[in-house]
């Protein structure tokens, strides 16, 4: 898909029937999404914004020697963490890229996998902490490591946070029009700097919408287009 630039006129065109995502939340590392087309050039431009969610990997291990008393007393345990959560101002999610709710329906859902001692089990889960009304990652942390001391422990389980602060974002697609503003912004001041007999196209802007860490608690969102310049037909 191509967008043509010039001093004499501005359009946006968008891809026609374009089919949105539904309203998924997905963790933003400093790993973008793999996709089918990967382009390993980011692009300059994009919609810098807070992530909505500061999220923490929690580990619940238990070594009781008889299987079904471990699996109870870990189930027992996550039980108590989803009574905590609203109490502490958290959610639980699960899942390794695009996220869902823990709630007493599912948790049961989740799969107990071996630790690294015998007889031991562990149950992986995310600890997600809002990031609003000025909240910022460190508070975030703070809440849910607070968070994690609250939960009342059922038998030999532990309950430990297993791996670093991330984040996550609800729907980027919904980000789609604003970044697309951005681009047509940057565009429209790069065609004026050329001069009359210049312009510029941009192509890809039917891709999907990707994402990257752009700093302590931050997130890009970005089409990864292409802008090339052009003589003025």
């Amino acid at each position: 898909m191509k967008l043509l630039f010039t001093m004499m006129s501005i359009a946006l065109v968008t891809a026609p029937d374009l089919a949105m995502a539904q309203a998924d939340e997905v963790i933003v590392t400093a790993q973008r999404r793999s996709a089918d087309d990967y382009n390993s050039a980011q692009p300059a431009v994009g919609l810098k914004r807070t992530a909505d969610f500061a999220v923490q990997e929690v580990t619940i291990t238990g070594d009781t020697r008889d299987p079904k008393g471990r699996s109870n007393e870990i189930y027992a345990t996550l039980a108590n963490a989803i009574a905590q959560a609203p109490k502490s101002g958290v959610q639980l999610a699960y899942g390794a890229q695009t996220i869902q709710p823990i709630t007493l329906k599912n948790y049961r859902d989740l799969t107990l996998a071996r630790d690294s001692r015998p007889d031991s089990q562990k149950l992986t889960l995310l600890i997600k902490a809002p990031l609003q009304n000025g909240r910022d990652a460190q508070a975030a942390e703070a809440a849910i490591t607070a968070f994690v001391k609250a939960v009342r422990l059922e038998g030999r389980a532990l309950m430990e946070t297993s791996d670093d602060l991330t984040f996550s974002i609800v729907d980027p697609d919904q980000y789609r029009p604003a970044i697309a503003d951005v681009i047509a912004a940057d565009a429209k001041a790069m065609a004026a700097k050329l001069g009359p007999d210049y312009g510029v196209e941009i192509e890809g802007l039917n891709r999907p919408v990707e994402w990257n860490r752009a700093g302590l608690s931050e997130v890009l969102l970005f089409i990864p287009y292409k802008l090339v310049i052009v003589p003025r037909r």
